[in-house]
């Protein structure tokens, strides 16, 4: 507890909060759902068999098989209806290729989602020295998202299959005794087939995390990065001249109180002129 409480101090495991760390956690545990639901399975299907001579007859006959799925070494025992004897019968086919393909699958996904996680919290810095962590993993990612296309596919085709050779009306047709008239043949219990369809929905589910993760780890690796055009820096305006923005703005305040009038000092001096020459002879009269 300890060291986890240092790695939660330290703030390592901010990872897990980015897309990168995010979908790899939803990656561990739907690898778990993918892997244990088909792995754990087992079922079983029930057919009667009612013979003319009701004591022959076989009410109860129960059929159970699992995982991996070889149909073909699962037997069990009907009445013939003629006394006694009793006939062994096989199911039909092999299906375990496609289920241990999507089963193991599964496994190396959940330990490589383990392996990651721990990478990411423990030493993402190394993760990304060089690229050479984001390579190898951008590489182990797309490989796993091809297989759980492959895998999924193959186990979907797997499992219709299985359903088919289970099939209680089916499996009656390969009883002998069935084809008499006489005798009466029909199916008890269908085998529970829900675990299975969801096996195939999070093998899909883990399709879509493997592939959406490609982008996310890519993006790490910096092969991008000199393609990615920054924006040309924006101009900036020149600060306008302030003495050239008063000037060119600005109004004369005495020409718009003036309304524009320029006074004639021409003319002014003339008359001052005049009032002089008036003047003169006046003082010199009084003079003389």
């Amino acid at each position: 507890m300890d060291v986890v409480n240092q790695l939660v101090a330290q703030g390592q495991f901010r990872v897990l909060k980015v897309p990168l760390g995010f979908i790899k956690v939803l990656q561990w545990f739907f690898a778990i759902f993918a892997f244990s639901t088909c792995g754990s399975y087992s079922g079983m299907f029930r057919v009667a068999v009612e013979c003319k001579n009701r004591t022959e007859s076989d009410l109860s006959i129960e059929v159970e098989f699992e995982y991996p799925f070889r149909l073909h070494q699962v037997y069990f025992d009907t009445p013939t209806c003629k006394g006694e004897d009793k006939e062994r019968l096989f199911l039909i086919g092999d299906y375990s290729s496609s289920a241990e393909f999507f089963v193991t699958i599964g496994v190396f996904a959940f330990l490589y989602s383990t392996a990651a996680v721990a990478i990411y919290v423990l030493f993402f810095e190394k993760y990304k020295e060089n690229n050479k962590g984001p390579l190898i993993d951008l590489g182990v990612t797309a490989v796993f998202a091809f297989m759980w296309l492959v895998s999924s596919a193959a186990w979907a085709k797997g499992l219709s299959d299985v359903k088919s050779a289970t099939d209680p009306d089916k499996v009656i047709t390969l009883i002998g005794a069935c084809d008499n008239k006489d005798n009466t043949c029909r199916e008890v219990h269908d085998p529970v087939m829900s675990g299975l369809n969801t096996s195939v929905a999070f093998g899909f589910i883990n399709l879509v995390l493997w592939v959406g993760n490609l982008w996310f780890v890519f993006k790490e690796t910096g092969i991008i990065a000199p393609f990615m055009r920054a924006p040309p820096p924006q101009e900036k305006a020149a600060a306008p001249d302030a003495y050239g923005q008063q000037g060119a703005y600005e109004q004369d305040p005495y020409a718009s109180n003036q309304g524009g009038y320029q006074p004639d000092y021409s003319q002014q001096g003339y008359n001052q002129d005049a009032e002089y020459g008036q003047g003169a002879p006046t003082s010199f009269a009084n003079q003389m």
